[in-house]
């Protein structure tokens, strides 16, 4: 399924449950922003939304709504998510607006929530930055698989990405995807051509293979 089917899917579901006031505020308040993170940070990274919930209501201190961005609820975790952005009301904040924004975030810990903050600007310029960032993040909360499936899983994302791609992948890429090293970098790229699913890109006699093509008919072997 391709992000767009699966986005509206997503809020569809959401509008579908909801009434009133917080209906309205997820047609108001899910917007470029919100869209944007999902497509470049929270879609590549797990393919899926489960256990996430767009504008996300919560009683203040004063018995007041407030709407966080996202929560990201799965059994006793509960993750709030704020996409940032540095207009007006950052910029005019006094100083009796940083000390709400502060109980705020505050009030949110004290009440079972993490809070985690994404700049809009990280996520349109940065986006496999941001990931990186909340996959360290989320992990903590989820069990951990064994070593051999989680490097097929790498594997497989890697042959995805090498796919997406429209010119043969480097080990800078897969560095960046994944924010691994340089070694383990190599180790998957090795692999996967030991497997038959990519092959270097000749280069002059002598020198170092930088980058890696997809052999043909590699989705034909690939499940």
């Amino acid at each position: 399924m391709k992000f767009e089917e699966a986005h509206a899917l997503f809020l569809r579901s959401h509008l579908s449950k909801r009434k009133g006031e917080r209906r309205g505020r997820l047609e108001r308040g899910h917007q470029h922003g919100e869209r944007l993170f999902l497509q470049q940070v929270w879609w590549p990274a797990y393919g899926h939304f489960d256990d996430l919930h767009p504008e996300y209501e919560i009683l203040d201190w004063r018995g007041k709504p407030y709407f966080a961005d996202f929560a990201w609820i799965k059994d006793e975790i509960r993750i709030l998510i704020e996409i940032k952005g540095y207009g007006k009301h950052v910029q005019e904040m006094d100083r009796q607006g940083f000390c709400k924004e502060e109980r705020r975030e505050t009030f949110v810990h004290g009440i079972g929530y993490d809070l985690i903050s994404f700049a809009y600007d990280d996520v349109e310029a940065q986006p496999q930055l941001c990931m990186m960032l909340l996959r360290a993040v989320l992990n903590q909360y989820l069990p951990m698989k064994p070593i051999a499936d989680r490097v097929v899983l790498v594997e497989k994302e890697t042959v995805k990405l090498a796919f997406s791609l429209a010119r043969p992948i480097r080990p800078i890429d897969v560095i960046d995807h994944f924010g691994m090293n340089a070694r383990t970098a190599a180790k998957v790229l090795d692999s996967l051509c030991a497997k038959g699913y990519l092959r270097p890109v000749p280069r002059g006699q002598g020198q170092r293979h930088v980058q890696y093509e997809l052999v043909p008919g590699w989705s034909k072997r690939w499940s």
